[in-house]
């Protein structure tokens, strides 16, 4: 079994954290062709979100299955979507959802054009 150390109440934490002073590099993905960046604008329910696309396009974008319990979207996320093959200037699918620090990296190197 794992270390894991309890505290009062039965609750418990996870392996402490080890503080090596060694930094976590991880490479950001950059849009592939087919690909747009976008922030979200509303949070619409049942998995969709309206986000304004950096073509200029305002999409319905949902959210596939396999990410819907895994990763939290809220508004003004950068995001990266696929739009539909038809209705492509309307639909959208969800592929990945950009960190803080990887969003402002991707500004920064000029892949976001908002």
């Amino acid at each position: 079994m794992e270390n894991i150390n309890y505290i009062n109440g039965g609750e418990y934490l996870s392996k402490p954290n080890n503080n090596n002073n060694q930094q976590e590099f991880r490479r950001v993905r950059t849009p592939k062709k087919g690909e747009i960046p976008g922030a979200v604008e509303q949070i619409m329910g049942h998995g969709k979100l309206k986000v304004r696309c950096a073509d200029g396009n305002i999409r319905m974008t949902r959210i596939p299955g396999k990410m819907k319990k895994r990763i939290w979207i809220r508004e003004g996320d950068i995001i990266l979507v696929k739009p539909w093959d038809f209705q492509s200037d309307e639909k959208a699918d969800v592929i990945w959802r950009y960190t803080k620090t990887e969003s402002n990296w991707l500004e920064r190197k000029g892949y976001l054009k908002m």
